[in-house]
């Protein structure tokens, strides 16, 4: 089993990243994600990806304020939304498993069809993802938090060992989705593009700060906000960032980010 499991993720990752993996040495970033894919079992990487069972663990750690509210959550979506619009419906096990509803005239049968489909798939199992099969499968619901109907710049702040290295920021995500990163001081280090750097948000310090409370006991855990009126907002807890299949631009920034996590990792315990 886990020699076949060993085999897919080599020739996945041969196909995004057009060389094999170094699965038992591992030196960048995307390498490591790779090797915890198919040998960290700690049964805290579940527990903390889940997005209904997450959000007590957020609140007890730095306040209910940092929570979005769960307006509903379950296996079967109801055959007429009670909730006020607009809303969003998201798989509690899987990632990238969304749909936003904003008026009266989206197609709620569709989106109910779709939230089954979710529920009938093992999510973890394509990419090799172990965690994703130990969340319950079901279903939540949550406000919509964007403004005007956009959705929100999204903020996802890499910690190594308890602390933050970098922050990977998401632009226009449903219509014309890139990313970034910049380290923690708001200083670009993926390859330059026609975006200019975005301001940071002015409640960076305290999405830092957050992070690397969530992030303790972990030698890497991504940890994801959003700023909503000026106010930091806590989105969920990533292990396996893209499976480990994202290209970083420039490749460096793979390996400066693996050194990272090698570095926490050859560091043995207070």
């Amino acid at each position: 089993m886990l020699l076949n499991a060993r085999l897919r993720i080599a020739l996945t990752y041969l196909w995004r990243h057009h060389r094999l993996p170094r699965i038992a040495r591992p030196a960048t970033f995307t390498e490591f994600v790779q090797h915890r894919k198919l040998f960290d079992r700690d049964p805290r990487l579940a527990a903390f990806s889940d997005k209904v069972a997450v959000k007590q663990f957020v609140a007890d750690r730095i306040g209910a304020h940092w929570i979005t509210p769960t307006l509903w959550h379950g296996t079967t979506l109801p055959a007429n939304p009670p909730w006020p619009r607009p809303f969003v419906v998201k798989s509690r096990h899987g990632c990238n498993q969304r749909a936003f509803v904003r008026s009266g005239d989206d197609d709620w049968d569709a989106i109910c069809r779709r939230s089954a489909r979710w529920m009938r798939q093992s999510y973890g199992r394509w990419l090799d993802e172990w965690l994703y099969t130990r969340i319950p499968r079901g279903l939540l619901v949550e406000p919509f938090i964007g403004s005007d109907g956009q959705l929100p710049v999204d903020y996802k702040l890499y910690v190594f060992g308890g602390k933050v290295a970098c922050v990977q920021v998401h632009l226009e995500r449903e219509t014309r989705h890139r990313w970034l990163v910049l380290t923690r001081d708001w200083q670009r280090i993926s390859s330059p593009t026609a975006d200019a750097n975005p301001a940071a948000p002015v409640s960076l310090d305290r999405m830092i700060e957050a992070a690397e409370t969530l992030g303790q006991g972990f030698d890497f855990v991504r940890v994801d906000f959003y700023e909503i009126a000026g106010e930091p907002r806590f989105g969920e807890m990533t292990f396996y960032p893209g499976s480990g299949l994202d290209p970083f631009d420039p490749p460096e920034l793979d390996l400066m980010l693996g050194r990272l996590w090698a570095g926490v990792r050859a560091t043995p315990a207070a």
